[in-house]
């Protein structure tokens, strides 16, 4: 059955679709429900009394097609990590929370909408959204080339990635040839490994050892391989890789890299099935929260300032298909 805003399964079912009324509450967090981490303040509590709200604008929910104005929900997919800031359990282990939860829901309220949460492996949304079981997908989504063949993307985030390795690791990185060799995580189907995958086609045409990559189908469980030594490195989003390595002193984040290559800058954006009517009310959502300030408050409040963009955009250039 569905879920409501804010609520989701265990992390054994995480494609499950299970959802249960989050509760408002006015109370300030605890002091076990927030963690600091480079002078950031993060609301970790399941109420998250402090969250960044918006209201409906007539003008951009009567773009919505009737569907989904009768309606009267959006439901949204993504998939729940190991850390702050994009999307992660609260301190009750069972309520999702974070950046890309509230980007969704501020969306949301701009159309006039409830939300519906799941959460499920990255694989998996791309299905509920082909299978039309959800409406969008909303958790670090990178526009690439490929996925604009059959998605159509609102952007509103600069997408960046970021090498975590071993804070005693016997090893620096200089630029891609020195992972030949290596043994580097990355999660399955992301642009993370499509950047990887051609990092590795580089170096061994070059002659250099083969990248060893690991796949992790669940971002929660990467960092015990690299605690435990067995990993050398972890390519992920770089908001969680930067909060992980600070807040555990455990690892480091080494070099940050534009999750559309070299010579583009990758772009994250709102993912929803092509030609289905959302993408135009979805972008003027998010435009009007740009122009309002309401998107640098959600920015700010997740510490996600850096990776503000100017105005979101439809369907830009993305991450290049990959060489045969």
């Amino acid at each position: 059955m569905p879920f409501s805003r804010r609520h989701v399964p265990a992390l054994t079912v995480l494609a499950a679709a299970v959802l249960l009324t989050g509760a408002c509450s006015s109370a300030e967090p605890q002091a076990n429900e927030t963690n600091s981490v480079n002078g950031q303040t993060y609301d970790l509590s399941p109420e998250q009394a402090s969250r960044i709200h918006a209201g409906k604008v007539d003008a951009i929910a009567a773009e919505l097609p009737q569907a989904y104005r009768d309606r009267g929900v959006l439901r949204i997919t993504g998939q729940v990590g190991a850390v702050p800031p994009l999307g992660f359990y609260a301190t009750d282990n069972k309520t999702i929370i974070g950046g890309e939860i509230d980007l969704a829901d501020l969306v949301a309220e701009v159309l006039g909408l409830k939300t519906e949460h799941r959460n499920a492996d990255w694989a998996q949304n791309f299905v509920a959204i082909d299978s039309g079981v959800v409406d969008a997908f909303v958790s670090n989504v990178t526009v690439t080339e490929e996925r604009k063949e059959k998605y159509d993307f609102a952007t509103y985030r600069l997408d960046n990635v970021s090498l975590e390795i071993p804070k005693d690791a016997g090893w620096t990185y200089a630029d891609r040839k020195s992972l030949a060799g290596k043994r580097i995580g990355v999660s399955s189907g992301t642009n993370q490994e499509k950047l990887l995958v051609d990092w590795d086609k580089q170096n061994q045409a070059e002659g250099l050892p083969k990248v060893d990559i690991a796949y992790y189908a669940n971002p929660n469980d990467y960092f015990l391989a690299l605690t435990s030594n067995r990993l050398d490195g972890y390519l992920g989003p770089n908001p969680s890789t930067q909060y992980h390595a600070s807040s555990t002193g455990k690892t480091k984040v080494v070099a940050t890299f534009s999750g559309a290559g070299t010579t583009l800058q990758g772009k994250i954006a709102v993912l929803v099935k092509k030609d289905n009517g959302l993408i135009k009310p979805v972008h003027d959502a998010i435009q009007y929260l740009i122009d309002q300030g309401i998107y640098r408050k959600w920015l700010a409040h997740w510490g996600l300032e850096s990776e503000a963009v100017p105005a979101s955009e439809i369907n830009p250039p993305g991450l290049p298909k990959q060489a045969a």
